[in-house]
């Protein structure tokens, strides 16, 4: 375990390793082409090494506090190993899993574990879409911004999205994709919101629509501000998980209440980049349109329950998906000139948003 690290930089450091990654990623964007054979080996090696890295040290951290739902679980891990009974309520994939643990292995095995979920399925969708140059796709999404916080305190909901992400892996596999939605769904039911979507864009995939009603949402979260809060509670969307729309309880503990014009901004950077490339440039990609077209819904749905407590909850139910939305039409493209620099750039300012919030910010 990584009990030598001190706790309360414990996040800290980690920030710290993205930060020089990227930063020698971005250096080695502007020596090498992209498609020159020694980029590829820096670039596998090095993403290489940081995917052993995270795994470890999120894998292996302390149970401690600071990590908050971390030590939840643990003591649910703990009553389990003394005989309590088994609770199968909620969100089964993932207390069928914390049950098994407890009856098997030990509670670090059980957290590494749960780490390696979240992280594995990562690694492999960017190898299965983007080949030898898996590893800008994969830079980008461990230095998101919510990347950290959903691998080590929102487990179960990092878990259920990386899960989803899996999921796209057997795109032209319909059954398959099915079984891995359904499981990403039995980790955390608030899945169900972008796997419905995922449904409506197979009967309509065209961006234009998706894109209005993304537009539409940001003044009609302006003008009605908290009736969409109590809307959505009232229709029951997400079981328990809409008390955090209507109660204003510990609202002192996220910051992020209230109308956020930045992280809108922040999220506008998917939809730009995605309009650009699908209308500007052309780029044509049926994967591509099913995903932007999730993103879009699901951040719309968000921008409506913007001002709820903890609404950083349902930002996230589009947020896991802005990294791929950024960075694949540059990877899929050929047209593009200086292909390189211009990832190492966007990678880089990317990652300076995650750095200013996480770490600048907060210290």
């Amino acid at each position: 375990m990584f009990d030598w690290v001190p706790i309360q930089s414990y996040s800290y450091y980690y920030y710290q390793v993205i930060l020089v990654v990227i930063l020698l990623l971005l250096v080695h964007t502007y020596l090498v082409d992209f498609e020159d054979a020694i980029s590829i080996r820096f670039n596998k090696i090095m993403c290489t090494i940081l995917f052993f890295f995270i795994l470890l040290y999120i894998g292996l951290r302390p149970v401690n506090g600071v990590f908050v739902d971390m030590l939840t679980y643990a003591q649910t891990f703990e009553l389990y190993q003394d005989g309590f009974e088994f609770d199968n309520s909620g969100d089964i994939g993932f207390t069928n899993l914390i049950y098994f643990c407890s009856q098997n292995t030990s509670i670090i095995f059980f957290f590494f574990f749960c780490a390696a979920v979240y992280l594995v399925p990562i690694w492999y969708l960017s190898k299965k879409l983007f080949g030898d140059h898996w590893a800008y796709s994969f830079i980008i999404l461990v230095g998101s911004f919510s990347f950290w916080s959903y691998g080590t305190n929102g487990i179960r909901n990092g878990m259920a999205t990386s899960l989803f992400l899996l999921a796209f892996v057997f795109f032209k596999r319909k059954f398959i994709l099915v079984v891995v939605l359904l499981l990403s769904i039995s980790f955390h039911q608030s899945l169900i919101l972008p796997a419905l979507v995922f449904g409506l864009t197979l009967l309509n995939n065209n961006p234009k629509k998706y894109f209005i009603v993304w537009l539409v949402a940001i003044p009609l979260s302006l003008i009605l501000g908290g009736f969409w809060e109590n809307f959505f509670a009232g229709l029951g969307f997400g079981d328990e998980r809409t008390s955090y729309l209507i109660d204003d309880s510990n609202a002192t503990e996220f910051s992020s209440t209230g109308f956020r014009w930045d992280f809108l901004l922040y999220s506008a950077s998917g939809i730009f980049a995605g309009m650009y490339f699908i209308f500007k440039k052309n780029f044509q990609d049926k994967l591509y349109n099913h995903l932007f077209n999730i993103y879009m819904m699901t951040n719309a749905f968000w921008i409506l329950v913007i001002r709820a407590n903890f609404s950083n909850r349902f930002a996230y139910l589009s947020w896991f998906l802005l990294g791929l939305i950024i960075i694949y039409p540059i990877l899929k493209s050929t047209e593009i000139k200086n292909r390189n620099k211009l990832l190492g750039k966007i990678i880089f300012v990317y990652y300076i948003f995650t750095y200013t919030l996480n770490v600048i910010l907060v210290r």
